[in-house]
């Protein structure tokens, strides 16, 4: 005759072949129903982790082209399958119902956000490249020639990967820019 006591698993794991709980003992019904966020992805995509310039390997799971789970890579010689804190959370940078998909703008002196086309958003940054470029550009300095403006700057981030970097420093010399730094030296 089944008691109470039965369903408990505690129990279970002192009367029973289980006295580690690591095997029947401690499994429950819910425990049976469970299933994996990864079983049922239609498709496992490769990835690399946004966060910093370390560049571990992600598994993205994919279901419904939605993300549904990412995980370290095993195959990732960078990180062997484990990935930190804020990698392991990344699925949050896709998935969180607060991010940012479009463009949004602030108007001088305005108050408000208003949504903007990425092809506008992008001309009025090339504009203003542009003017600052124009306005600020110097021939020379002391005397010396120097080519250059003081008026763009670059702060990369640590996200950006040594090939970035490069494209990054390529842009904004050819800018004249030369004041280009990485956070991650800082």
């Amino acid at each position: 005759m089944k008691t109470w006591l039965d369903s408990w698993p505690v129990f279970r794991q002192f009367t029973g072949g289980d006295p580690f709980g690591r095997g029947d003992a401690v499994r429950s019904k819910k425990t049976d129903s469970l299933v994996a966020r990864t079983a049922s992805a239609d498709a496992v995509v490769k990835s690399i982790c946004p966060y910093c310039a370390v560049g571990c390997g992600q598994r993205v799971y994919v279901k419904d082209e939605q993300v549904v789970q990412i995980e370290g890579d095993p195959d990732s010689p960078i990180s062997r399958g484990r990935l930190c804190p804020k990698g392991a959370a990344s699925r949050n940078l896709v998935t969180s119902p607060t991010r940012q998909t479009h463009v949004l703008y602030r108007r001088p002196h305005g108050t408000d956000w208003e949504p903007l086309d990425l092809d506008t958003a992008m001309d009025m940054i090339a504009d203003r490249v542009i003017a600052t470029r124009r306005e600020t550009w110097q021939d020379s300095a002391d005397g010396m020639r120097v080519n250059r403006t003081m008026g763009i700057a670059s702060l990369g981030g640590a996200t950006l990967d040594n090939e970035e970097n490069y494209l990054m420093k390529k842009l904004y010399t050819s800018l004249g820019a030369v004041q280009v730094e990485n956070q991650a030296r800082i």
